[in-house]
């Protein structure tokens, strides 16, 4: 289940409901997808975009989607660290980054022109839709897994556009629970973001 981190104003948001709020006046879509019992750990590409396709054909018809795919990322994909890299700095995509976690979890770091930055972890069975111009970045979490269904406006996928004062690198790259609050290993985390 996803959660929501406001550092600076010490606050987390675990509710689903709540998150959805949240996440709304931004413009960012959050949904929960059952997960298990519709698809086995061991599922295909092609099962999974079959078990979900009333959702992805729902999604298409609203947002204009054209393709979906299905990404999976362990530590034993080739040039993973290099894939990441990509991704783990503040840029924002021409088109609107839609995601549903299968399996494992990484996070969202958001930085919404008005207002602080905010971290959304993602886990199994959580849609998350980051509208195109947002600046943001993603880290997967530690375990370095993630298996996502992807949806996509053009063919050829996005591209990220990097800023040219990102603030990434004072925010941690880990995930982080509701513990962060309480310090621990998201101390670092919070402590970081008073810039």
């Amino acid at each position: 289940m996803a959660s929501v981190q406001i550092p600076e104003q010490k606050r987390d948001i675990t509710d689903p409901t709540e998150i959805a709020e949240f996440l709304k006046p931004f413009g960012i879509v959050y949904e929960q997808w059952d997960v298990e019992g519709r698809i086995g750990a061991e599922a295909t590409n092609e099962e999974i975009l079959d078990a979900y396709s009333p959702e992805i054909e729902r999604l298409k018809e609203a947002h204009g989607f054209v393709t979906a795919d299905v990404i999976n990322v362990s530590p034993e994909t080739p040039g993973l660290d290099d894939m990441l890299a990509k991704f783990d700095k503040e840029h924002l995509h021409t088109e609107d980054e839609v995601r549903f976690t299968v399996k494992g979890s990484g996070v969202f770091h958001i930085n919404p022109e008005t207002a602080p930055v905010f971290s959304v972890t993602v886990e199994s069975g959580d849609l998350i839709s980051v509208p195109k111009g947002t600046h943001h970045w993603f880290n997967l979490c530690g375990d370095k897994t993630i298996r996502c269904i992807r949806l996509f406006e053009d063919m050829s996928g996005w591209t990220p556009h990097y800023m040219e004062q990102p603030v990434h690198e004072d925010y941690s790259p880990l995930c982080m629970g509701p513990s962060y609050l309480e310090g621990g290993e998201g101390e670092d985390f919070k402590s970081a973001v008073e810039i």
